[in-house]
């Protein structure tokens, strides 16, 4: 259907790192041949893609050719319209990072990881992203050698040093980072979204960092996305968003949007809506999954196609489903609207609400309507609605 048609408007993204993953895992080499980044975003904005984003060693492997790759690139960029959206820096892959990158043990690796993100900064900046994505996939440990308190203090210091440079140098931009319980590590520093709001506030300036969740990693811990990117809309701390699938509390799956938990996946778009009258999302639909290692080159990018497709039937059910008639009055009769009414009113007090009466057997035995509520939207869901 047309309608499931992409268009710039609908601001999706994707990693360079994703439709160029080559297909490695921990039992077996690259199934696929590299993919040049350059290429890939010219394929990227034929499929639909308004924007694009990387890791500094996604798109510059190779040091001795960065200022024709990023020429190369720059040109795509203009040739295609699409935006360079989110920059982010790899602090895992290399042996250096080994034990930890901002929180090692060790002063000169982390001088160095410091050092390595505040040039790929300025690369953002140089190509006017406003959304810097840290994610701390070696930041941890499964031993007692690592003192929590002092690696916490050196993410903190690490991120403090990042927002200073940022307003000293003028540069327009945020810090993001994306919560993982675990993978590559046993268990990651700041694991949920829950964890990383609370670090932010500890910080100098909150106002400059936010959040990158991402729905595979909050799924393995067993956790709701929905639900977390909704308290993260209420802290206004929403930067940015990973979408993908996932198949409950296992290893990191990266599945295209839509795969795995369909359920979850419906009432994440929901929630990134505003449904219910929360706050909407307005910035990228970033997908960062991974094209199953089974797949040649023309299933890379079917499942790119799907990510974004999948994301616009989503959005089209949930839409019909607030839209429904059927579905408001269910809402009525569970009463959601009185959780809009304050607890204590303007002009009550506590003695007001302590010297209330209260009919607790008639208030233990109301109903809350909710399974016909969530039925309607399993229906809308399954397409007889």
């Amino acid at each position: 259907m047309s309608s499931f048609t992409p268009t710039r408007d609908d601001k999706f993204s994707f990693g360079l790192w994703t439709v160029g993953w080559q297909g490695v895992d921990v039992f077996g080499p690259a199934s696929r041949p590299l993919l040049d980044p350059v290429a890939a975003t010219y394929t990227l904005a034929e499929l639909g893609a308004a924007a694009v984003s990387f890791h500094d060693d996604d798109l510059l492997p190779d040091e001795h050719a960065r200022e024709s790759t990023l020429e190369q690139f720059g040109k795509a960029l203009a040739d295609t319209g699409l935006q360079a959206e989110m920059v982010t820096t790899n602090l895992f892959s290399h042996p250096v990072f080994k034990e930890g990158a901002l929180t090692a043990n060790s002063r000169e690796v982390r001088r160095y990881a410091v050092a390595k993100l505040l040039r790929n900064v300025d690369l953002a900046a140089s190509l006017g992203v406003e959304t810097f994505v840290l994610w701390g996939g070696r930041e941890g440990s499964e031993h007692g050698g690592k003192n929590v308190s002092a690696a916490l203090d050196r993410y903190a210091e690490s991120l403090n040093l990042l927002c200073a440079y940022v307003k000293e140098q003028g540069h327009q931009m945020r810090f993001a980072l994306e919560p993982k319980p675990n993978e590559p590590r046993g268990d990651i520093l700041l694991p949920t979204i829950g964890h990383a709001l609370a670090f932010i506030g500890e910080l100098e300036d909150p106002s400059m960092v936010g959040l990158n969740p991402e729905v595979g990693h909050e799924e393995m811990a067993g956790l709701n996305f929905a639900q977390g990117i909704s308290q993260a809309l209420w802290h206004d701390k929403l930067f940015h968003v990973d979408l993908n699938g996932q198949h409950g509390p296992r290893f990191d799956q990266d599945l295209r949007f839509g795969a795995g938990n369909l359920r979850g996946a419906f009432w994440t778009v929901d929630a990134l809506l505003g449904g219910g009258g929360g706050r909407a999302y307005d910035g990228f639909v970033h997908f960062d999954y991974k094209p199953p290692r089974a797949e040649a080159i023309d299933g890379v990018w079917e499942s790119a196609r799907a990510c974004m497709r999948n994301y616009l039937i989503l959005r089209d059910k949930v839409q019909a489903f607030r839209a429904d008639p059927d579905v408001s009055a269910a809402l009525d009769a569970a009463e959601a609207h009185r959780l809009d009414e304050p607890t204590v009113g303007a002009g009550e007090s506590l003695a007001d609400l302590r010297a209330a009466s209260y009919d607790v057997e008639a208030l233990g035995q109301r109903s809350v309507g909710l399974e016909a509520l969530d039925q309607l939207a399993l229906e809308h869901l399954l397409g007889v609605r």
